[in-house]
């Protein structure tokens, strides 16, 4: 499962808020629920926060095994 607790950090050590996310950098508010929630977000997005957040994606969303997973 992705998890996006190391956005919220990275987001809170940065200038930005959600706020300014939406506002300034036009990042949606359902984008930002979806975070929240950790829920799946597409790699421009991603993309687009590492560029916002002068950061690398391993500052925005870790990868950490988990039962509700999907068989492959």
């Amino acid at each position: 499962m992705i998890k996006y607790s190391p956005f919220w950090e990275t987001l809170r050590n940065s200038k930005e808020t959600t706020y300014t996310l939406i506002t300034k950098h036009h990042i949606s508010s359902a984008t930002i629920d979806k975070l929240r929630k950790n829920k799946p977000v597409n790699t421009t997005t991603l993309n687009d926060l590492c560029r916002i957040l002068n950061c690398q994606i391993q500052d925005i969303c870790q990868y950490i095994p988990s039962e509700e997973d999907q068989l492959l």
